[in-house]
Order: C-alpha cells, then sequence, then structure tokens
C-alpha cells in the first residue's frame, strides 16, 4: 500500500514541492503517491482540501504526510484538522528566524515567486529567449551573447539544460548538436567553424549510448538515428572532440537538469545572474 503525500500552498506550492521532495527523497523504501495543491487561499478550499485528504488516509489505511507553506493562519488551522503528520514549513522556521532577527515576518502570500524585482523578472524572461532563440544552433551570430555554448550529439539533453540554466540562475545558454556534418576527412568529429571562437564558452554534455539509444527509439524507431552502432560512434566522437579540445563535459545518464546545470556552473564558474526559486 503506497501512502499519499500533500504539499500544500496558499501560492504556487513551488517551495513546499520542492523542499518536499527533496525530504521524502531519502527514503527509497516507501512508496509514496505525492500531491501539489496550489492556490489554497480560502477557508472554503481548505475544508475541501481536508476532505480530500481524509480521503485518501482512509483509501491507504495510513495517515498521509502535509508539508505545506500556508501563511493565513485561519487557513492553517483548518489544514491542521486533517489527518496526517503535518509539517509547518513556515511557522517552524520563521518563528525562530523572527526571534533571532528581533522583527516580525511580514507573511506575505506568494513572496517567494513573486516578480518583485522588476530587472530580475526581465532578465530571467531575456535568458529564457536567448536560450529558445539560440537552441540547436539556431542563431550563432548570436554565440558573442552567450555566457556558455552546450555542445553534444543530438538527445543528450542540450535543450532542457539550456532552459533550465536560462529560468533557474538567468545565464544565457546557447547550444549546438555535433553531427555527421562535422565529421573530419578521417571520420573524426572537428569543432565546428561557427565554435571555434568561442572555445572559451563551451560545455561538452556525453551520455551512455545506450540511454541514448532508447531516448532516440522513443523519436525514431527502428532507424538508424536511433541504432545502437550509431549511437555508440557518435558518443566516441564527441568525446574524443571533447579530450582533443580540452572541452570540460559531463555525463548526462544519470543527473537530472538540476544536477547537470549546477555541477556545470560549479566547474566552470559561470556567473549566476540570480538565485534559483
Amino acid at each position: 500500500m503506497s501512502r499519499t503525500a500533500f504539499f500544500i500552498s496558499d501560492g504556487t506550492g513551488i517551495t513546499a514541492e520542492s523542499l518536499g521532495r527533496s525530504l521524502l527523497a531519502q527514503f527509497e523504501n516507501v512508496e509514496l503517491r505525492m500531491l501539489t495543491k496550489p492556490y489554497i487561499d480560502t477557508l472554503d478550499k481548505a475544508r475541501t482540501l481536508v476532505d480530500i485528504i481524509t480521503g485518501a488516509a482512509a483509501r491507504d489505511g495510513e495517515e498521509p504526510i502535509i508539508i505545506d507553506t500556508i501563511v493565513d493562519e485561519s487557513i492553517r488551522e483548518v489544514i491542521r484538522s486533517a489527518p496526517g503528520f503535518k509539517i509547518d514549513i513556515f511557522s517552524t522556521f520563521l518563528k525562530p528566524l523572527e526571534k533571532e532577527l528581533g522583527t516580525h515576518s511580514s507573511y506575505t502570500v506568494g513572496r517567494t515567486h513573486s516578480i518583485g524585482q522588476d530587472e530580475v523578472y526581465m532578465d530571467r524572461i531575456h535568458s529564457v529567449h536567448f536560450a529558445l532563440d539560440n537552441d540547436d544552433g539556431a542563431r550563432t551570430h548570436q554565440y558573442n551573447q552567450a555566457d556558455v555554448i552546450l555542445i553534444g550529439v543530438s538527445r543528450c539533453g542540450k535543450t532542457p539544460t539550456s532552459l533550465y540554466l536560462a529560468l533557474q540562475f538567468g545565464i544565457r545558454a546557447a547550444n549546438y548538436p555535433l553531427t555527421e556534418d562535422d565529421l573530419d576527412e578521417d571520420g573524426s568529429l572537428k569543432l565546428p567553424r561557427a565554435l571555434a571562437q568561442h572555445r572559451h564558452k563551451l560545455f561538452g554534455l556525453t551520455i551512455d549510448p545506450r540511454r541514448l539509444a532508447a531516448i532516440r527509439h522513443e523519436r525514431r524507431p527502428n532507424s538508424r538515428y536511433s541504432s545502437l552502432d550509431q549511437c555508440v560512434q557518435e558518443v566516441e566522437q564527441a568525446e574524443g572532440l571533447y579530450r582533443q579540445m580540452h572541452i570540460p563535459y559531463i555525463d548526462t545518464t544519470r543527473f537530472s537538469i538540476e544536477e547537470i546545470s549546477t555541477r556545470m556552473i560549479a566547474e566552470t564558474g559561470l556567473t549566476r545572474r540570480f538565485s534559483p526559486r
């Protein structure tokens, strides 16, 4: 029987879900059904949610885990009436912080993920637009504006990593696919002309060929593109190029996008324009 975990917020629910998933990920042997419930910002919504939580408890035969970032005290009081093991993130941390800082919290709903400073918000938007405009080698003439250029074979994670870097850190990331068009006469990969002058910005991604073949098979089943032999050849050529040109790279096979991005930032020393939210 699985147990249900609720991440509850009167805002987006991003903070409750992020922290909750991080905590629960430490318990690999426990089967959990995780549900995020954002914008529980009225008493009626809270009462309806209590009914849902009560139903989950009856179905599972175990009390749910309830992790919330509810600010409004009256709504929190309703949530407290639900059966479950409760972790109230704000009351757990805000009270000690108020005591330490000698002042009261503003208890403002949605403070973490609001637009806040317009410059930061617009920088985030511009970075995302840059990643989209410079996806898959689309506009190499803009590489002088890039903070980093991700390179690698098709379907190794370049696009999602570029977008994550933009959205979470404001890093202007372009990406360029290494293809057979970049092969030298001897069959080895050469550094494309568009990348040569930006060599100091390059960061490589690689992936286990078997995993790459499985990903490509979903897109083009039973094709040369998705064959294991083709994937092995492309990955070996890409890694050979990285070593030859002393381009730093990371194997994306077992890492999440978050891990790929933060490891890359740590290794390259890239400057974040803002902290993740």
